[in-house]
């Protein structure tokens, strides 16, 4: 089965076609990151705009990288939830469109179904197994039992992890996006300040990171006030270590409980390196349990997760 995948969530225009939800014969991406830098964060109007503007450049691109024509491809796939709805709108109406125009099947798919099946890019999924969610807008602990079995274990109850990310970048004044830029700050530094490690009731699978976020604020307004200066690497650096304790311990707690045979990371923030160096080194007190990241080129919002999630999704019917 050959699927031509469509993702216009955020930012990014990407549109894949995978086959058998396994090989990728094309992923094109146009990215937005430079235009939404000079606002510090993404304008939802302007994302909308260039998806509209590119669309259709990175259909025709895609189409032939896979040297395939829209006769060859089986089915149509979108993301439709969440996101943007500026921008979602843009990609449905473009899968729409094909769906009507060549006689296809249309799939709509949930975005954070396909953060998560972009690690299937990488290994077969063994079950049950524990995925977390970590992304600028979700993050997520999900049991999963089967494919296309979700049970939410817990969630963040206010920012997410890369929203977080992003806010701590904006205030120390460092660019956007923040994640990578604090990713790598936090490797040159030392966590020699006392943040909080937020985590809730003891049994608790649900995250909270605006009390760190605020003692980072609070933190940085009092060093000015105080005319003195922190260093900015070491503050990412602690921020880093507070953020990834608390990932890395729900997510033991998770895999523990309920004898998973995999741990999958999905979603943006599952490129950052102190993140995986940390879950690696946990992942080696338990016994038997696989870790599996996405290649880096899929951990970002990308159409080819979307074409995957999309296979699976078909086949659960």
């Amino acid at each position: 089965m050959k699927i031509l995948a469509i993702e216009s969530s955020c930012d990014e225009t990407s549109i894949a076609v995978v086959e058998d939800g396994k090989k990728v014969l094309s992923n094109v991406t146009y990215t937005q990151i430079e235009i939404h830098k000079l606002y510090g964060g993404v304008v939802p109007e302007v994302a909308s705009r260039h998806h509209i503007e590119k669309i259709t450049y990175v259909l025709d691109a895609a189409l032939k990288e896979a040297k395939l024509t829209m006769n060859d491809i089986d089915r149509i796939a979108v993301t439709s939830t969440p996101g943007l709805v500026g921008s979602l709108m843009v990609g449905i109406n473009c899968a729409k469109t094909l769906a009507f125009a060549f006689n296809k099947p249309i799939t709509f798919v949930n975005h954070i179904h396909g953060h998560i099946y972009a690690n299937y890019l990488t290994s077969d999924f063994k079950f049950p197994l524990i995925a977390l969610v970590v992304s600028g807008g979700h993050t997520e602990l999900v049991l999963m039992k089967d494919h296309f079995d979700f049970e939410i274990l817990g969630e963040t109850l206010d920012d997410a992890v890369g929203e977080a990310y992003d806010k701590i970048a904006r205030v120390v004044n460092v660019g956007y996006p923040g994640g990578p830029i604090i990713d790598k700050m936090a490797a040159n530094g030392n966590p020699v300040y006392k943040l909080p490690h937020i985590k809730l009731a003891k049994d608790s699978y649900d995250f909270s990171f605006s009390g760190l976020k605020s003692a980072v604020i609070n933190l940085h307004n009092k060093a000015l006030a105080n005319n003195t200066e922190l260093n900015a690497f070491d503050l990412a650096a602690s921020f880093q270590e507070a953020v990834v304790d608390v990932l890395c311990s729900k997510t033991k707690m998770a895999a523990v409980n309920y004898n998973a045979k995999q741990i999958i990371v999905a979603g943006g923030v599952a490129a950052n390196k102190g993140l995986r160096k940390e879950l690696t080194k946990m992942v080696e007190s338990l016994n038997d349990v696989i870790l599996t990241f996405p290649p880096f080129e899929y951990c970002t919002d990308n159409a080819a997760m979307i074409g995957v999630a999309a296979y699976f999704q078909e086949l659960k019917k």
